[in-house]
């Protein structure tokens, strides 16, 4: 099936397919082609360039996009979008004065959705959480890195693992599987962290490496939950079984965790709402990216990732939605952009460049997704008609999109 784009106010994203990150300064730039055309051939894009240079051939559907913008959709590289109910109360008890912690220490927050989801079917599981799925491509995302972590012991984890397996089958936008077992300590273990530890270590990973589960491992490296050697008994262990850490850092103290991940030569360290500047200088000479999570400090009301300061610092920046049912109740990308310009002070070319090509390396998968490229998949955002691509930021809270095309299919 071949098909053909024409007139396209502007095509975003235009990069060579070897450009994998862009940095810094760089990242103010956001190629793209004005009065455009664009081929897609199967699930690849074969061709584009400005209407000038079109030259006719046969095609099986030739779409005009007149007034419509083109580029590739959000990569979203990280979320917890597989879990059970909602904590809808806990939000109305943040509204009544309780804080994120507070709530935690009453046997709320990961603790609680890990009940829910221990008494959850794995096909209710699925269920629930394909629908969310679904609703994250309507909204234009066209890769996704799912967590565990909500399970807390050895089944429940593994369910949750074998439901993203699942969803990968029957989604068909591109998934990426992390196990995060160290997202809180179990009820069953708050005397005797180090066993849950060893749980970890030695029954959960050996198994999710047997069935070929996670393509990442990530562990929540924070006061209260896990600390530095906590975290590096837990990667140590995992670089055995061939996992990469994607890991949370900093989300409300700093004390090591950045330096710890770049030493195991994390793909991203995530969070980072608080920085220093020993963070900095270790992330800069480093291959390890900071992915900022704005959704998650809009909804809990803490500082946001200090963007700005790593941008200027020479680096590459990805954002992406946290998506889960306690601190970032949202996968939609399109306000995660908007957040990004509004409370990061990202331009919107740093906000877009940060949620394709930079969100698809925080996922490994830039080589095939996150810019228009020749041979990369043809997953790519039509947009309802306006007059620039600082339109998505500037009408926070609206859907901007008017189709989405995943592996050159429209999805319905």
């Amino acid at each position: 099936m071949s098909l053909l784009f024409t007139h396209i106010k502007e095509l975003l994203q235009t990069r060579p397919k070897s450009e994998v990150k862009v940095m810094g300064d760089a990242m103010k730039v956001l190629p793209h082609i004005k009065n455009a055309f664009l081929r897609v051939q199967g699930d690849t894009i074969l061709d584009f360039g400005p209407m000038a240079d079109l030259v006719i051939q046969e095609t099986d559907e030739v779409i005009d996009v007149t007034g419509r913008i083109i580029l590739p959709t959000w990569c979203d590289s990280h979320s917890h979008t597989v879990y059970a109910g909602d904590r809808s109360q806990e939000f109305v008890d943040r509204l009544n004065g309780l804080s994120y912690e507070d709530i935690a220490a009453k046997g709320g927050g990961i603790l609680n959705s890990a009940q829910t989801l221990q008494n959850t079917t794995e096909d209710a599981l699925f269920e629930q959480s394909m629908e969310r799925v679904n609703a994250l491509v309507q909204l234009g995302t066209g890769a996704l890195e799912i967590k565990s972590g909500y399970g807390l012991n050895s089944e429940a984890e593994l369910k949750m693992l074998r439901v993203i397996k699942t969803i990968k089958k029957n989604a068909p936008l591109k998934i990426k599987a992390t196990f995060l077992g160290a997202h809180a300590v179990p009820k069953l273990f708050k005397s005797d962290k180090q066993a849950y530890i060893d749980l970890i270590i030695n029954t959960m990973l050996p198994e999710i490496a047997r069935q070929k589960l996670a393509d990442f491992v990530d562990v929540f490296c924070e006061k209260g939950y896990f600390s530095v050697d906590d975290t590096e008994q837990i990667l140590k262990a995992a670089a055995q079984y061939g996992l990469v850490p994607k890991i949370h850092v900093n989300q409300f103290n700093a004390f090591g965790g950045v330096k710890l991940g770049v030493q195991y030569k994390a793909l991203s360290v995530d969070h980072l709402e608080i920085l220093d500047q020993e963070d900095i200088e270790v992330l800069k000479h480093s291959d390890t990216i900071p992915v900022a999570l704005p959704g998650c400090s809009f909804f809990l009301g803490i500082p946001y990732t200090p963007a700005r300061k790593l941008i200027d610092a020479g680096m590459a920046v990805a954002i992406a939605s946290d998506y889960n049912p306690g601190s970032a109740p949202s996968g939609n990308m399109n306000f995660i952009v908007s957040l990004a310009c509004i409370k990061m002070n990202m331009t919107p070319e740093e906000a877009i460049n940060a949620a394709t090509l930079n969100g698809a390396y925080a996922m490994d998968i830039s080589e095939q997704y996150g810019s228009i490229a020749t041979a990369k998949k043809a997953n790519l955002i039509i947009t309802k008609k306006m007059t620039s691509y600082r339109q998505i930021p500037y009408h926070f809270g609206n859907n901007p999109i008017h189709q989405v095309m995943i592996n050159g299919a429209f999805v319905k």
